[in-house]
């Protein structure tokens, strides 16, 4: 008998929902949410986006420079090769010097030149077609990824500033009511503290994916840079003589 009064005497377990608060939040705490919940969807939409885009880059990058460019006896064939490689900066990269070397041996040989290749102008005109290249690239890889550094510095102060807000309209309903009960208050401080969660959640993928994705820029980069100095290096040799 007295285990069935302590047991019905106990109150009940309750569950942490958080829709719930989402749906019932009101005024500038549920526009702040509004504003982290799309920050968290876009974040992760670029997420997938780039994740998929470096995927494919590396594995082109990587077939193109060990299967194609020092494989390939022609210039000519690698760069038909490089023609479905879309995905790899140093195979675009390959494109561009390879574009604007035929463009100087098409004009010495219209110019009457000695077989003796080119010089001065003619190499530069190679390396800032890299350069331009490189550029182009850098700035294909890049883009999208500083919205996930705003999202993971900013999100948190947002989810904040919700926060703060909240709790100013707890203290304003135990004014109202003139108690500060525990059902005065937890409504209130739930619907508050609901803000800083979802800030975080939207937070720390976007930095994690952001810091991750730096890597692979580096390395990319790395390659790019060094296929750059490869690619001169074979037409000093080969057009210089």
């Amino acid at each position: 008998m007295l285990d069935h009064v302590l047991l019905s005497a106990a109150p009940p377990s309750a569950s942490l929902d958080l829709l719930p608060l989402i749906m019932n939040a009101t005024g500038v705490v549920l526009g702040v949410l509004f504003i982290l919940i799309s920050l968290s969807v876009i974040a992760w939409f670029i997420i997938g986006f780039k994740a998929l885009y470096f995927a494919r880059a590396e594995k082109q990058t990587k077939y193109f420079i060990n299967d194609v460019f020092w494989k390939s006896k022609r210039l000519d064939s690698a760069y038909q090769e490089s023609e479905s490689l879309t995905h790899s900066p140093v195979a675009q990269m390959f494109r561009a010097g390879y574009v604007e070397l035929t463009k100087l041996t098409a004009q010495r040989q219209q110019g009457g030149a000695a077989a003796g290749g080119f010089e001065g102008d003619g190499i530069e005109n190679v390396e800032r077609a890299l350069r331009r290249a490189y550029t182009e690239e850098m700035t294909l890889m890049e883009s999208l990824i500083p919205f996930l550094a705003t999202t993971g510095s900013a999100a948190p102060f947002v989810g904040l500033f919700g926060t703060v807000w909240g709790i100013m309209n707890a203290f304003r309903a135990i004014a109202s009511k003139g108690s500060a009960n525990l059902a005065t208050v937890a409504p209130g401080m739930a619907e508050a503290l609901i803000t800083t969660a979802i800030g975080l959640v939207a937070a720390i993928p976007a930095v994690m994916a952001f810091n991750y994705f730096a890597r692979k820029i580096k390395v990319l980069s790395a390659e790019m840079e060094s296929f750059s100095n490869d690619f001169l290096n074979i037409v000093k040799r080969h057009f210089l003589r």
